[in-house]
């Protein structure tokens, strides 16, 4: 079953008519939205990436039934090539965070990787979408300061707040994953002046109908 993981980029989007379930887990309770394909909303009641709980999100996805993992992700661009307004599907992530983990009591050494097969899939279906491009994690909610933007510019071209520890549990857990993400500005310090959050809120309502379009499309072709 294909499961869709929205943040930022989707707040404005009309998703598809969905049943609310709440689902316990180990890690604490998430709610998704179920039907032929399961949604979760990562900053449901307004919650900043620093507190998403993704371990219960990713288990919340493998029990009901989940085993591939689309996710939306608003990111800031680290590379002059990539302007805002682009599309990435990434083929790797960085992390410059702790990542959790579902292995608290036994020693498990998973390969965390974004799904190969998966992101061509996703890339085959929308071909204004940049397919390459390292994704780089920041704890949140702050912004990065330009010094730290310098120096993730030299590893990465995208950054953002949740990605990459919603790839490696959904690894942890056999789903694949993975990502679009939405540029939605340059990161710190490499354009002039500072997006704020309310900016960032209007830049995704400005792409509402293409966002909706990409939506529609992915539970169409690849559920």
């Amino acid at each position: 079953m294909l499961g869709i993981v929205g943040g930022t980029s989707l707040l404005f989007s009309d998703l598809p008519e969905l049943r609310k379930r709440q689902v316990h887990t180990p890690f604490g309770n998430a709610e998704l939205f179920c039907g032929d394909i399961v949604m979760l909303m990562r900053h449901q009641q307004g919650l900043p990436p620093h507190r998403i709980n993704h371990r219960a999100n990713m288990a919340a996805l493998a029990i009901e039934g989940v085993d591939r993992i689309v996710a939306f992700g608003s990111s800031g661009s680290l590379n002059p090539k990539i302007t805002p307004g682009s599309l990435v599907i990434p083929t790797d992530y960085v992390s410059m965070t702790d990542i959790p983990s579902i292995h608290d009591h036994a020693i498990e050494h998973v390969l965390p990787v974004l799904s190969a097969g998966l992101s061509q899939k996703l890339a085959s279906h929308i071909p204004e979408a940049r397919h390459c491009g390292v994704y780089v994690q920041t704890t949140g909610p702050r912004f990065e300061t330009v010094a730290e933007i310098r120096a993730l510019s030299r590893v990465a071209d995208l950054v953002g707040m949740t990605l990459a520890s919603e790839a490696t549990l959904a690894g942890e857990l056999g789903m694949d994953f993975t990502a679009l993400c939405t540029v939605d500005n340059y990161a710190n310090g490499l354009a002039e002046g500072v997006l704020t959050f309310d900016e960032i809120l209007e830049i995704s309502r400005s792409y509402r109908h293409r966002t909706n379009e990409i939506l529609s499309m992915i539970i169409r072709h690849m559920a």
